[in-house]
């Protein structure tokens, strides 16, 4: 066999091989169009597809059919995954928290009140690599964060579920412990507070009864922002369990406060070091006492996705401005890094370091996600109907596994997601019409009513119920209910940061809008290592090609990008 001395030149420019004078780019097969320097010619005849019913020439609007399925994945920043292999290396070496350089209280708080009963205590993906990096521990990863006046920048994204909650609380309460033993002024408090507690005990004592305003009254330290009053109680949760050992003084803001009980704890002579609020109550807080944001040495935007969107932004941004100047660390937060945020964060704070998990942007594997066909009988592009099934084939199912009890059974709490607010009350009362526990949620529900509505949801307790599985009705065929199942039907409010521990199962009513919003409401399933399963409902409007590569990706353990 003899090597073509032509292999360098092309046969179209020197005239020589099979098919000389056929033009290039004209050839046939997968490869045909490879190579070419220049475009080729537009064919001036309108295409079949061009054609509208009425005669008119439609080439100039853009072709749905022809863009990818998944087109809103643009609306998500890419993480590579040859980064995503070196960090899964990096965090390999963590097993325990006596890695990480945290004071012994808040490595007891850890074990014995944040994960109380939990027999394995290891940190997760994001707590290995936020921990170390928040704490200024060396680890195998180089930091590309500059010192900016002294302030370090930090975004933590991770997958929902993670446990970024204490990837940030842990690391900014250990510097707080630390700057409070290193504060003199602190330390002159403390000697007069037990002079003059001394002093009251003494018989025939006349001086004062009260005490001078501790140096941290109404200047809180920490500043935790979230978007809604469900957050702020979940993170408060986790604050005041490493609080009783670490000892140090939180307080949440929301509108399930009233008025007093905020006014007595910020301003209390105790003093305050922690403060996790939502964005608008502080704001208007800090507009009537503007020192309140004057010594804040840690600020965390918990969901920073949503507080940096259009409803939050203003107010957001509103108390960076008057706290970034004593702050040393920033923090930010979120489960995905939609593109409008990547660019916000390159153009505001550039020299940010970015903290990104191996499995960002993507569902967890352990969840599972069905497909519900509405325009095949029995439902006829009736999803109304083919919820309420799906539901009772859940309560139906359960209804088989007894406990230990006899006729005993554990309550499932189903997550029912759409995608207008008018739509959570339609599909609440048709479902309560066929013998389900149901209730909307969205925006314009009293915080203190959602809070109410959730805490079934967000807690790991289990209810339990009696049940007879032989007298359990198929749905439509009778009044009689489903016991053992309690429904939220809620737009996105519900899918943004809740700690869902007891949601096992997430029914899709409408398919989403973008991969965001598929994320976050699956994420809902399936929490902390829990297995979980989504179902979405495929109707004569819904694009079949969306949720099949969704699909897919999950299979495959493949990022949403």
């Amino acid at each position: 066999m003899v090597l073509s001395d032509r292999v360098a030149r092309s046969s179209a420019r020197d005239g020589q091989g099979c098919d000389s004078k056929k033009p290039r780019g004209r050839y046939d097969g997968p490869f045909g169009g490879m190579n070419q320097t220049t475009p080729p010619a537009r064919d001036p005849r309108p295409s079949f597809r061009s054609i509208r019913d009425d005669g008119k020439d439609n080439r100039h609007k853009k072709d749905d059919r022809r863009t990818k399925a998944m087109k809103m994945q643009s609306s998500l920043a890419t993480v590579s995954y040859g980064q995503r292999s070196r960090t899964k290396a990096s965090i390999s070496e963590v097993e325990t928290f006596d890695k990480f350089k945290l004071i012994p209280a808040l490595k007891q708080a850890v074990s014995e009140e944040v994960l109380k009963g939990m027999v394995d205590i290891k940190p997760t993906p994001v707590q290995r690599l936020a921990i170390p990096a928040l704490l200024g521990q060396e680890t195998g990863r180089r930091s590309r964060s500059k010192d900016t006046s002294g302030r370090q920048e930090f975004l933590l994204a991770a997958e929902t579920g993670s446990g970024k909650t204490l990837a940030y609380l842990l690391p900014v309460v250990n510097a707080l412990k630390e700057a409070e033993a290193a504060d003199a002024g602190l330390a002159t408090y403390r000697e007069y507070f037990e002079k003059q507690m001394a002093a009251m005990k003494e018989p025939g004592y006349t001086g004062p009864r009260e005490f001078d305003p501790h140096p941290t009254t109404a200047r809180p330290k920490v500043i935790v922002l979230v978007p809604t009053a469900e957050l702020v109680d979940q993170v408060g949760a986790v604050a005041k369990a490493l609080s009783h050992a670490a000892k140090f003084k939180a307080s949440m803001y929301s509108a399930n406060v009233s008025a007093k009980v905020i006014n007595m704890n910020m301003y209390s002579p105790k003093g305050i070091d922690l403060v996790i609020a939502t964005p608008h109550l502080l704001a208007s807080m800090a507009d009537s006492d503007p020192y309140i944001l004057s010594r804040v040495s840690h600020m965390v935007i918990d969901e920073a996705d949503s507080l940096f969107d259009r409803s939050f932004s203003p107010v957001t941004t509103s108390i960076l401005d008057r706290a970034l100047p004593t702050v040393k660390q920033l923090i930010l937060c979120s489960a995905t890094i939609p593109n409008r945020l990547d660019n916000l964060l390159a153009s505001q704070f550039p020299d940010m370091t970015r903290i990104t998990t191996p499995n960002l942007h993507a569902i967890p594997r352990r969840v599972q996600l069905g497909v519900i066909d509405v325009m095949k009988d029995p439902y006829r592009n009736n999803k109304d109907l083919a919820c309420a099934e799906a539901i009772w084939s859940i309560g139906k199912d359960a209804a088989r596994h007894e406990g230990s009890v006899p006729g005993e059974v554990d309550v499932k709490r189903i997550l029912v997601f759409v995608n207008e607010r008018e739509k959570t009350q339609e599909v609440a009362e048709y479902l309560v019409s066929k013998g389900i526990d149901a209730v909307a949620l969205h925006r314009d529900t009293e915080e203190s009513r959602q809070s109410e509505m959730l805490e079934s949801f967000t807690s790991a307790e289990p209810i339990k119920t009696k049940v007879d599985s032989s007298a359990v009705p198929a749905p439509g065929k009778g009044r009689r209910s489903l016991p053992n199942t309690k429904v939220i039907v809620a737009t996105d409010l519900a899918s943004r940061g809740i700690d869902t521990l007891a949601v096992r199962h997430v029914i899709l009513y409408d398919v989403p809008h973008t991969t965001i919003d598929f994320i976050h409401r699956l994420g809902r399933a399936g929490r902390m290592g829990r297995r979980g399963r989504g179902i979405v409902l495929v109707g004569r409007a819904d694009r079949r090609d969306i949720v099949a590569e969704v699909r897919e990706s999950m299979f495959m353990g493949q990022a949403l990008i």
